[in-house]
């Protein structure tokens, strides 16, 4: 299905995308967003919910009758993007690297006519990143996103790229995806940090005491996720947040 013209009625399924269409100033135009786009959170106190990520309300959004819809590739269903694919222009985001955000950005403001926008603030991305010291000698470190199983970053996500200017060496760059492991092999990587993300596991104070036991060689590190996860606006604050995370791991 071809992509209108002029966009009136959008509903974005992807919190960080829902930031951004906020960012570009489209207001009027967002009718739909997820229960999980928390940002900004005027909408998300009076903007229509079409149920979570990974598991939309067909029906709402249907009755929304939106003339695009954002999605991502890995944050929603694929089978549900496909039925919405009948009968509502989906366009379909698919993020690995920083480069893949700027880009996204861009395809956005374009979508939408916020094109110049959209070209300011992935100018201004580049800048803040391009500002970041050029670590040497990075910190080997495990991400968890995940406490019961034991879920954490491999080295083909966002996140992956995200801890490089961050300061830090995935210990799990060979693995895919989000992978589960067991407490010994998570022992055997041998990581010097232990970051516990605050979402979508919400890792309290019990979790770093629980962790500290569990990997005694390493520090734990509470962490923002969504510096570390969100690929849309949220990315000009990031490098300020790496910046004082890592004086502070390292004080």
């Amino acid at each position: 299905m071809e992509f209108p013209v002029t966009v009136k009625r959008i509903v974005s399924v992807v919190p960080s995308q829902t930031e951004l269409l906020a960012h570009l100033g489209l207001e009027e135009e967002v009718v739909g967003i997820t229960k999980f786009c928390i940002h900004p959170e005027t909408w998300f106190q009076y903007k229509k919910r079409v149920g979570g990520t990974k598991n939309l309300n067909l029906n709402i959004i249907r009755s929304l009758k939106p003339d695009l819809i954002l999605a991502n590739k890995e944050e929603n269903t694929r089978e549900q993007l496909e039925v919405l694919q009948n009968d509502f222009p989906v366009w379909i985001s698919d993020i690995q690297k920083l480069e893949d955000a700027l880009l996204m950005i861009q395809s956005v403001g374009v979508l939408t006519d916020k094109e110049q926008n959209a070209m300011l603030l992935v100018q201004e991305i580049k800048n803040r990143f391009a500002n970041l010291p050029q670590y040497v000698n990075l910190k080997k470190a495990i991400y968890f996103i995940w406490h019961q199983p034991m879920m954490i970053a491999g080295g083909d996500t966002f996140i992956n790229d995200m801890m490089k200017y961050a300061g830090f060496d995935n210990a799990a760059q060979e693995l895919k995806r989000y992978p589960v492991l067991t407490h010994d092999e998570i022992l055997a990587m041998q990581a010097q940090y232990i970051l516990l993300s605050s979402e979508p596991f919400p890792y309290k104070e019990k979790h770093l005491k629980e962790y500290a036991g569990l990997f005694p060689d390493a520090k734990i590190i509470p962490v923002d996720g969504e510096y570390f996860s969100w690929y849309g606006s949220r990315l000009k604050e990031a490098p300020d947040y790496f910046l004082n995370l890592l004086q502070s791991v390292r004080e």
